[in-house]
C-alpha cells in the first residue's frame, strides 16, 4: 500500500510493543519500532517518518530527550509520548520538548488510535509530498533517496542518503567525522568510520557532473560539502 503514514513507535516492553505493531499495522499504518531511544534516533534519521509515538522512560536515552533532538530535526513531525507516570511535572515537561499529545498507561488500543487520527487531522499530514534540496544542478529528494540531475536520476541507499543530509544541513560548513558517524551510525568506531569513506567516495562520484560541487576532506578531521553559488550579473 503506497503513500502509507510511517509511525516511530519507540518502546522497551516488548509485549506492549508487539500488540500495539500489531493493531497499528491492522489499521493500516506503517510501523517501525524502535526499543531504546539511541535507536529510535537512529530510525527516524534513516527512515521517512511521519509520526513518532515515544515512550517515556526508556534505556540509554529518555523519551523526552530524544523528542528535543527529533524536534531539531524536524519541527513538524506530530509526537505523542506515552508514559506509565501522570505526574504533572512530566506532562509540561513533555509539551516543552514538542510533544503534541500524551497518553497515561494503561490506555485504550482505540484511545491511542483516536488520538492519531486527530493529530493527523490536524496536522495535514501529507505522506507524498517530497523533501527536496537544491544542490548546485542536482535535486536531492531526501524522502525518495534519490538524486536528480537534468533527465538522470541516481538512487541512494537510506544510509548514502543520510550521511547526504547531514552534509546538506551543513553545506559549506566541516562536518566532524565523529559528528557524521554519530548522525547516521550512530557510533564513532574506527571500523564504521572506514566504512563511511566509503559512502563518501560514492556521493562524490554520485555528484561529479556538477564541478561547482565537491565533497572536500578537511585535514583528515571531517567534510565538508561546497557548493558555489551562481551569481547573476
Amino acid at each position: 500500500m503506497e503513500n502509507r503514514v510511517t509511525l516511530l513507535l519507540v518502546e522497551d516492553d516488548p509485549n506492549l510493543s508487539d500488540v500495539l505493531c500489531d493493531y497499528l499495522d491492522l489499521l493500516g499504518y506503517k510501523v517501525i519500532h524502535a526499543a531504546d531511544g539511541e535507536a529510535g534516533l537512529k530510525a527516524f534519521r534513516n527512515s521517512v517518518i511521519h509520526f513518532c509515538i515515544l515512550d517515556v522512560m526508556l534505556p540509554k536515552k529518555d523519551g523526552f530527550t530524544l523528542a528535543t533532538e527529533i524536534r531539531h530535526e524536524n519541527k513538524e513531525v506530530p509526537i505523542i509520548f506515552l508514559t506509565a507516570r501522570g505526574l504533572a511535572e512530566d506532562r509540561v515537561t513533555g509539551f516543552r520538548s514538542g510533544c503534541d499529545d500524551y497518553i497515561s498507561k494503561p490506555f485504550s488500543s482505540e484511545e491511542l488510535s483516536l488520538r492519531i487520527e486527530a493529530i493527523l487531522r490536524r496536522c495535514q499530514v501529507n505522506t507524498s509530498a517530497s523533501q527536496e534540496i537544491r544542490i548546485g544542478k542536482y535535486i536531492f529528494d531526501a524522502v525518495n533517496y534519490a538524486l536528480i540531475y537534468n533527465n538522470s536520476r541516481q538512487n541512494l541507499t537510506p544510509k548514502e542518503a543520510a550521511l547526504l543530509k547531514v552534509l546538506c544541513r551543513n553545506k559549506n560548513t566541516l562536518v566532524p567525522r565523529e559528528k557524521a558517524l554519530k548522525e547516521v551510525w550512530g557510533d564513532d568506531d574506527y571500523f564504521i568510520g572506514r566504512s563511511m569513506d566509503v559512502f563518501i567516495t560514492r556521493l562524490r562520484k554520485y555528484l561529479k557532473q556538477d564541478p561547482d560541487v565537491a565533497i572536500v576532506n578537511v585535514h583528515s578531521t571531517g567534510f565538508r560539502l561546497e557548493v558555489k553559488e551562481i551569481t547573476k550579473d
